[in-house]
């Protein structure tokens, strides 16, 4: 469980890490303000794009093994960037890392999900797994201040290479062999992987491109409707694949699918959230890198309070509808108090609250949509039901920023068009509109969530604390 739980660690803060190191950064190598996004982009676009050739890969190769492989090469891809001396060298490296983390993630949650078959393990091993996952964005900050702060900001990328390696040793030593002989091997589908990791690819990188072009610019449009276009055929070409890169009825399945949308579409507010909060924190209310960082602090204790103390304890009690629907409705509502900030708000009588709110909640949301993901999924098939929600939440996570960016950067412009744009405390109620503005847009967002849990996840524990028919067969495999 540590060794899992350090891996997701370092890659979920890994996409939050650097944020707050990328203006120290980009004084360092000369990096322009239209290619400083490229820093994050190449991340999320690697990692996005090849998340479900990633989770198959783990299917065919065994989970232990790219496991093991997937950290050394982020540690590898690390050492590269915090070494870099212009520009290309660390967006090459981003790029590195991303792909690495494609393979890393998918293994973690299909070796969490083979190693915890017993119905309560595995309900405490996903309360830490999601904690963490809900979590790490917010350490990711923290760190980043202190490292950029005290530091310097290579030292967001070398923390990675001490981690990383510990853990493959780790892993070595300590995980269970599954490694699958030739003759077992299924074919690798290379007409679903040019096809999916396209499509994805093209509409996290158009998403991302949103920020700075508009949704309305024909780049961003073209890369939208190319890359469901793609996604369409790729669908259409994996329903007559005998060994599919994402086996339809993976998806199909109404508890499976109803948890990787509900991921997606909360981790669409959830990173508006940490968009907003840290430039309100540092730009609004002039707070330190290290400052705004701790700030976050409330909501990652939320988070694994809610994950681990909650979520753990019913999820073998209840109906999983029941924890993650009320989830979403909390982190709405602590969403609809941000909607009500001012320049002059007291941290503790706004921005706290709702972290606490946004925490709680996403702690019911994130740990039983976990364990969903890969309930009652064939063992040679958990790399790719693990690769489906991690996409759902690099998706998810990639057009939330865009789009609630966007939303907030035009809400702002409206608003100083009839006022003096000169005056910085006018400018400061600007930005502070256009946050409220997005975050309005955030609520929506959430609440829609909550309807389509509600209405499609109907997951029901069996009797005595035991996973359903499904979840036995599921543990009985991994047994196996």
């Amino acid at each position: 469980m540590a060794v899992i739980a350090i891996a997701q660690l370092m890659i979920v803060l890994d996409a939050t890490i650097v944020n707050i190191a990328l203006p120290s950064a980009q004084r360092d190598l000369g990096i322009s303000d239209g290619n400083r996004q490229w820093v994050i982009t190449a991340y999320t676009l690697a990692f996005g794009g090849l998340l479900l050739l990633g989770g198959r890969i783990g299917d065919l190769f065994g989970r232990k093994r790219t496991f093991t492989v997937g950290l050394l090469g982020f540690a590898l891809a690390s050492a590269i960037g915090g070494a870099a001396v212009d520009p290309g060298m660390l967006f090459a490296a981003r790029a590195l890392q991303g792909a690495f983390g494609a393979v890393l993630a998918p293994s973690a949650l299909s070796l969490l999900s083979n190693t915890f078959a017993d119905p309560r393990e595995r309900s405490t091993a996903f309360g830490i797994y999601g904690a963490i996952a809900g979590g790490g964005a917010a350490i990711g900050l923290i760190s980043g201040g202190l490292l950029t702060e005290y530091l310097d900001w290579r030292w967001c990328l070398y923390v990675n290479v001490p981690i990383a390696v510990a853990a493959a040793l780790a892993a070595f030593y300590l995980l269970r062999r599954d490694h699958i002989e030739k003759s077992h091997r299924v074919k690798l589908d290379l007409r679903g992987a040019v096809l999916g990791c396209g499509g994805l690819l093209t509409i996290v990188y158009g998403t991302s491109e949103a920020s700075s072009r508009g949704w309305s610019d024909s780049l961003v449009l073209g890369c939208l409707l190319g890359g469901a276009a793609l996604l369409t055929l790729f669908a259409l070409v994996e329903r007559r694949t005998a060994h599919a890169l994402l086996p339809t009825h993976i998806v199909g399945n109404r508890n499976r699918g109803g948890a990787a949308l509900s991921v997606g579409l909360a981790v669409i507010g959830m990173f508006g959230l940490f968009l907003f909060l840290t430039y309100y924190l540092q730009v609004v209310k002039h707070y330190s890198p290290v400052r705004a960082g701790v700030s976050f602090l409330p909501m990652t204790a939320a988070i694994v309070l809610s994950s681990t103390g909650i979520a753990a304890r019913l999820m073998t009690r209840v109906p999983t509808r029941n924890l993650i629907v009320p989830g979403l409705l909390l982190a709405a509502c602590g969403m609809a108090w941000l909607t009500q900030m001012k320049v002059d708000s007291p941290w503790a009588g706004m921005v706290l609250p709702a972290e606490i709110l946004l925490g709680a909640g996403m702690g019911l949301v994130f740990m039983p949509s976990m364990s969903l993901a890969t309930l009652g999924v064939a063992r040679h098939e958990v790399g790719a039901a693990s690769a489906t929600l991690n996409t759902a939440q690099q998706v998810g996570g990639s057009i939330g920023t865009a789009l609630l960016n966007t939303i907030a950067a035009s809400a702002t412009t409206a608003y100083l068009v009839t006022r003096n744009a000169a005056d910085p405390f006018i400018r400061a109620r600007g930005a502070v509109h256009g946050y409220a503005v997005a975050t309005t847009v955030a609520v929506g967002i959430l609440l829609l969530a909550a309807v389509i849990a509600f209405l499609v996840v109907d997951h029901r524990p069996g009797p005595g604390g035991a996973a359903d028919a499904e979840g036995a067969e599921s543990t009985a495999r991994a047994i196996a």
